[in-house]
């Protein structure tokens, strides 16, 4: 009798056990899965009191893949209503210069938690036949984001199409502009550069730059071929400044950001009002590209396409020193405007 009873009070005592046991793993599991979901709740959510509102970038941090999935279609509508997802105007905008660096740039600015790019040049403000699609074709280019984050696009044309100006002038009269240029005669040449390669890919013949770039009538520089009329900065930024105050824009030194971008990066952090956060760390020099590549986080690296930083034909030096002598009074008139002095010619 005493043996059943025992046997019974082990049995009793196992099962027991067993559900305390199973409790325990259930409550880990749970505890587990609530962790694991704490980075995909909504911003507001996830604020305290305490918490300033605004750019919550640790969030941003966590959100970087469910912005790339957006990038590629992947996302649902379910998981943008969830998230509080938008497509943002640009707050602001890379308008220039071709060749100066401009892809560069928006790439290391998306270093910033904070910041979203549009991937592709949009060219709604200098091309007609876009701008007469309205601004909510243009809304929907841009590429989804959280309400803290700043959208910015590039397109290096805006800076030399007239009609620009007063177009983003109407559609945002606050917009900060952002404008990158390099040493206008080595800019001229990249430009040129740029084009030969295309007109090689298609076994096409072209002139050489010397020929473009000097009159052969009058022996002076041709004002009329669009890579020196591009370089000459000043003639441009003129007709900004009738629309948008000197303050509104920001000058990078296309030149500093191939040597040392981080100095120049920090500045535009400054000038669009962003808590420092790209660093050292982001930035690390391939020696075999001879540029800086992009280093998002532990896995993520990024290095700039294959065409950047093409090798330039050589050019009759007698050219050049033309070139820079004529740039020179226009160079001088950009450094008082804009109040950034640059060692050039």
């Amino acid at each position: 009798m005493l043996f059943k009873q025992q046997a019974l009070l082990r049995q009793r005592l196992f099962v027991l056990g067993s559900l305390a046991i199973g409790s325990v793993l259930y409550l880990v599991a749970r505890v587990g899965t609530l962790d694991r979901l704490q980075p995909i709740c909504p911003i507001e959510g996830r604020l305290t009191p305490h918490e300033p509102e605004q750019i919550p970038l640790r969030t941003l941090q966590f959100k970087r893949g469910l912005l790339h999935e957006l990038r590629k279609g992947n996302a649902t509508k379910e998981q943008i209503r969830l998230h509080n997802l938008v497509q943002q105007l640009p707050r602001a905008i890379i308008i220039g210069v071709r060749k100066g660096g401009t892809r560069a740039l928006l790439e290391m600015l998306n270093l910033h938690p904070a910041v979203v790019k549009a991937s592709q040049e949009i060219h709604f403000f200098d091309n007609d036949q876009n701008y007469a699609r309205g601004i909510d074709w243009y809304r929907g280019k841009m590429p989804f984001s959280f309400p803290h984050q700043i959208t910015i696009e590039k397109s290096p044309a805006y800076f030399i199409t007239e009609e620009v100006p007063e177009r983003i002038f109407k559609m945002n009269s606050s917009i900060k502009l952002l404008i990158i240029v390099r040493e206008p005669t080595t800019r001229a040449i990249s430009d040129y550069t740029q084009v030969l390669e295309g007109k090689e890919r298609k076994n096409k013949t072209y002139h050489k730059f010397e020929k473009l770039a000097i009159d052969t009538n009058t022996c002076e520089v041709n004002t009329k071929y669009k890579a020196v009329r591009t370089s000459i900065y000043t003639k441009h930024l003129e007709r900004w400044l009738k629309y948008f105050p000197v303050e509104q824009f920001h000058i990078v030194d296309g030149d500093r950001l191939i040597t040392d971008p981080l100095p120049e990066l920090q500045l535009v952090e400054r000038f669009l009002n962003l808590p420092s956060r790209i660093s050292q760390y982001n930035l690390y020099f391939n020696a075999t590209r001879g540029f800086y590549c992009l280093r998002f986080n532990i896995v993520f690296n990024k290095c700039l396409a294959g065409s950047k930083g093409r090798i330039h034909p050589e050019v009759d030096p007698s050219v050049v020193t033309k070139l820079q002598k004529f740039f020179h009074p226009f160079n001088q008139k950009f450094y008082q405007i804009t109040g950034r002095i640059f060692n050039w010619p």
